[in-house]
């Protein structure tokens, strides 16, 4: 994966962030700094690999986060 285009990914993804937009673009910034000049092709893997792993996780935290939501609307209808 072209790393611009991964790049766009994780800050698209780190738009709705808990700890919000700007925490999230600092941690990315700092982390793709601190591993720019990564030559070897087997760390390069490991660290593309982490950050598809990154991704997974927040998606994942949003689907979770939305699920709840959905679930509190129909619980509090049904209550009433």
């Amino acid at each position: 994966m072209n790393h611009s285009l991964f790049w766009q990914q994780l800050l698209y993804l780190g738009r709705e962030y808990p700890k919000g937009a700007d925490y999230f673009r600092e941690r990315l910034r700092a982390a793709f700094a601190k591993n720019k000049d990564v030559q070897d092709p087997d760390k390069i893997k490991e660290l593309i690999g982490r950050g598809e792993f990154v991704v997974k996780e927040i998606e994942a935290l949003y689907y979770l986060r939305k699920y709840r939501a959905m679930k509190k609307r129909y619980y509090e209808n049904e209550e009433s």
